[in-house]
């Protein structure tokens, strides 16, 4: 449902002034070396960091965020949040160490440059490579040029390594100019959680970033990590040397750095660096000036928060207490080693704490939702500027270590299976004495506060008649005040989006980033065929059977595919003595149909595949493909 008219965001509500007026009191006191820390060691930036694409597209920009220079919040914005966005602001290159610089503010992630003897060591190049490039040019501008020797991927997620084509060249790596590093694992997990789940997902992220919200002091402020996801062109370059012990020292063109690799944590491969000539300690993102996400809004597979504690651990005790700064690929370092010390304890005993007291209750009976409204921080971690949810909240945090142990699945078997939304919405709407009692009700309750239980209620009469104007109005108000209180940048987006949604609808497409190349490119014949599979109808192709050959020409790799019950299944190891079907095409074609440059049938047509045996079972077979609309409802049936 789309509705054409644009709805301004109503004010704070009375109820909201006092909500933050109460959470300005309860904050800790200002702590000056943080901001002291955000701009130590500044050095030069470009104006609003305006970064531009090859056809002079926006790519990347900060001038919307003006609105962020004064210093108090308003009351449209929590307090806490407000002070971390603007620090958040902060752009341009910094020196972290005399080997060491970082490029911050131009994405939503850091570029870190290390001087070699001779060349530069980059960590993370960023999102895409026009955020890259740019991040390099600026380091040119103030430090000696220099080529490019080694690219280290901290972690297997796109905006730490999607810039890659920004800062070296595909041919310098084949020549072995450049490494391209990265912890083991990488490929594998980098590639595949932007497969299986990636048109959910990237629809999910729409409410975690809020990148389709409008900037200003009423809408998006941040995303925690930092201010936005850019609109540029990811990349990908497969590592030539994978970091595969738990620890690793390597001398990369003169730099001593020692890996330690910290998998199921942040990201399934993921690893941090300390630099012993430096005294330098990278985090990558298991330690930054936030509390993080054990599991995402956008959705992943739930991350392990024991180990990430012990990973944390681990650095302080290998390298903590002989570094004098620490730093990772989002936000701000911290200097000084009695504070690095600190941090790390704080950083440690932070998913430690939620892991534990999440289990002890889970062990006395308490479901997911119960116990996140028990659980706060001790006091000594709510005064903690870096461990507060600006990012990751307390209360998402706790539901994803209960769904680590226990699954969705609260236990009760009322919920077990439980009507689905449209289902028993009108039962709800019925049960509460219809829409009209429920409107006033509501308003009543909205008046007071209660915005958790008016947007709950509103939910279940807007998924029974999803055209009452007044419930989705009294719906949107609703998240929107929520929004407006929220510490955590991704609790407001969701909140924010939530809300407009509400008001006008999806309206045009809201898809945000062409497909990566380079990604696709990268999924293996093996997730090619995992990836067939889940888009096959099961119940269309229920009475298909079939038996395929499919061979690759170029690669001389051959899969024995099956179509049976419902179900496509495939073996590497085996090949069929009697298949009902041979399909002989190059990688190439496969890549360019993935690529949405050519189709199955268009590819045959072109004889660019070749087919023996039965083309009309392989037709029906296609026939049954579901395709993914990237545009789905989420606040409304």
């Amino acid at each position: 449902m789309s509705y054409p008219v644009s709805f301004e965001p109503l004010p704070a509500s009375a109820a909201t002034v006092t909500e933050q007026a109460r959470a300005l009191r309860e904050l800790p006191p200002d702590d000056p070396l943080e901001e002291a820390d955000a701009r130590r060691g500044f050095i030069g930036t470009i104006p609003d960091a305006e970064i531009r694409g090859t056809y002079d597209q926006l790519v990347w920009s900060l001038a919307d965020y003006g609105f962020l220079e004064d210093e108090h919040a308003p009351a449209t914005a929590h307090p806490a949040l407000w002070r971390h966005a603007r620090l958040n602001m902060l752009h341009g290159l910094f020196k972290v160490t005399e080997r060491i610089y970082q490029v911050r503010g131009f994405d939503v992630s850091n570029i870190t440059f290390i001087e070699g003897d001779s060349g530069l060591i980059v960590i993370d190049p960023l999102t895409c490579k026009e955020t890259a490039a740019a991040a390099l040019d600026l380091y040119f501008v103030h430090r000696p040029k220099r080529p490019v020797v080694a690219v280290i991927y901290s972690h297997s997620h796109a905006d730490h390594f999607g810039g890659v084509r920004g800062v070296v060249s595909e041919q310098d790596v084949i020549a072995g100019k450049a490494a391209i590093i990265a912890p083991a694992g990488f490929m594998k997990e980098a590639v595949s959680e932007n497969v299986m789940a990636g048109t959910a997902m990237a629809r999910r992220a729409q409410f975690q970033f809020g990148h389709t919200l409008a900037r200003n002091a009423c809408c998006q402020i941040d995303a925690g990590m930092g201010k936005n996801i850019p609109r540029g062109t990811i990349t990908l370059i497969a590592p030539t040397q994978l970091i595969e012990q738990a620890s690793e020292t390597h001398l990369i063109d003169g730099v001593e750095i020692v890996f330690q690799l910290t998998p199921e944590s942040e990201a399934p491969a993921e690893m941090h660096f300390y630099f012993p000539q430096e005294r330098a300690l990278n985090l990558a993102e298991n330690g930054t000036r936030s509390l993080h996400n054990l599991c995402p809004l956008r959705g992943a597979q739930v991350r392990n928060a024991q180990l990430w504690s012990r990973y944390l651990g681990e650095s302080l005790d290998r390298y903590g207490r002989d570094a004098e700064v620490v730093f990772a690929q989002h936000n701000w370092p911290t200097w000084g080693n009695a504070r690095i010390v600190g941090y790390l304890e704080a950083q440690r005993d932070l998913y430690k704490f939620l892991h534990d007291q999440t289990v002890r209750l889970m062990n006395r009976g308490f479901n997911a939702v119960e116990i996140a409204e028990q659980i706060r921080l001790p006091d000594a971690l709510l005064n903690t500027w870096h461990t507060r949810g600006y990012y990751g909240t307390v209360s998402h945090n706790v539901k994803a270590v209960y769904q680590h142990y226990l699954s969705w699945y609260d236990g009760n078997p009322s919920n077990l299976h439980a009507l689905p939304p449209e289902a028993a919405a009108p039962r709800y709407v019925e049960y509460m004495g219809g829409a009209q009692a429920m409107l006033e009700r509501a308003r009543i309750d909205f008046e007071k506060g209660h915005y958790r239980w008016v947007a709950q209620v509103m939910n279940h009469l807007v998924f029974a008649e999803p055209r009452l104007r007044e419930a989705r109005e009294l719906g949107a108000a609703a998240l929107e005040q929520m929004g407006y209180q929220a510490e955590s940048a991704t609790w407001r987006n969701a909140f924010l989006l939530g809300a407009r949604e509400l008001r006008e609808g999806r309206g045009a497409s809201t898809q945000f980033s062409n497909r990566s190349r380079d990604m696709v490119c990268a999924i293996t014949e093996e997730m090619f065929f995992d990836y067939l599979a889940v888009r096959i109808d099961g119940l269309k192709a229920q009475h298909l059977k079939m038996q395929i050959d499919w061979q690759f020409t170029d690669l001389h790799r051959q899969f024995a595919l099956n179509l049976q019950h419902g179900a496509l299944t495939w073996s590497s190891s085996i090949r069929p003595v009697d298949a009902d079907l041979r399909v002989a095409m190059s990688r190439q074609t496969l890549n360019r149909i993935l690529c949405g440059e050519t189709g199955f049938k268009d590819a045959v047509g072109a004889c660019e595949i070749q087919l023996d045996g039965s083309i009309a079972l392989f037709r029906a077979m296609l026939d049954t493909l579901d395709q993914f609309d990237g545009d789905f409802n989420v606040v409304e049936p």
